[in-house]
């Protein structure tokens, strides 16, 4: 019999999972923080009423998304884990890897974030950070010579966002065009958008990120966030070149 159309129907989710759930809202329901001991097996049994199995199933399944840390021996047991950035965006970045996401659905907000970002951080960052991001800017000083040197430039080029990211002090913000950065990376390396050489690419790219730390270190947010807004176009549009030519040269293979 055919199935009748309308929304397509969700998957069932297992009553560990449903258990799963039900102990990270009992987590955030007392506001419990990272560190603190969670009730032993027994207890947990009693509390959702569910059987051993259930309970340590549910158990793995947050202990596999960092959630939930086990420790054995004296003063053992579970205990309230977090999440670090780098775990959250390795599990986001496999949502999108089925995502099928372009250049330009990432850089449609690179475009929004990262102007402001910078704008926050004019004036505000150390002379240590600011030596950092010089550096990160002034790595090259000659264009690639060979399509791994091509790969490695368009890499610390994006290491270069990554760390000014770190400066911030918006957590979602900072997280964001960290996460972006990041995806942006795998991309460029999974889809090989580094091989067709883009001397033009690097030039502007190097420029706009010296300009930048410039208009930081003298504390011009309107400025570093004009830097910003007009290296994310840039890019964006050579990029959007870049990830056509591999394209082109795919199909003709």
């Amino acid at each position: 019999m055919n199935r009748p159309e309308g929304k397509p129907t969700q998957p069932r989710r297992s009553r560990p999972v449903l258990v799963a759930d039900q102990i990270k809202d009992w987590v955030v329901e007392r506001d419990l923080k990272s560190g603190a001991r969670l009730p032993n097996e027994t207890e947990m049994i009693a509390q959702f009423g569910v059987s051993k199995g259930t309970v340590r199933e549910a158990m793995r399944i947050l202990e596999a998304q960092g959630l939930v840390v086990t420790r054995t021996g004296p003063g053992g047991g579970s205990f309230v884990g977090e999440v670090t950035s780098e775990r959250a965006k390795s599990l986001l970045a496999n949502y999108f890897y089925f995502q099928e996401l372009t250049v330009s659905d990432i850089y449609q907000l690179r475009k929004l974030l990262e102007p402001e970002l910078a704008a926050t951080l004019a004036g505000k960052l150390s002379a240590e950070q600011l030596d950092r991001l010089q550096d990160l800017a002034t790595r090259y000083d000659e264009p690639a010579a060979s399509p791994e040197e091509e790969r490695d430039q368009h890499i610390v080029s994006l290491r270069f966002h990554s760390q000014l990211a770190q400066y911030g002090d918006n957590p979602l913000l900072t997280f964001m065009v960290a996460f972006m950065a990041r995806f942006l990376t795998d991309l460029t390396v999974y889809r090989r958008l580094y091989e067709p050489h883009n001397e033009e690419l690097w030039i502007k790219g190097r420029q706009s990120q010296i300009e930048l730390v410039q208009a930081l270190r003298a504390g011009d947010a309107g400025e570093a966030r004009r830097i910003m807004r007009e290296h994310m176009e840039r890019a964006e549009d050579m990029m959007q070149r870049q990830e056509a030519k591999v394209r082109r040269g795919f199909m003709a293979v």
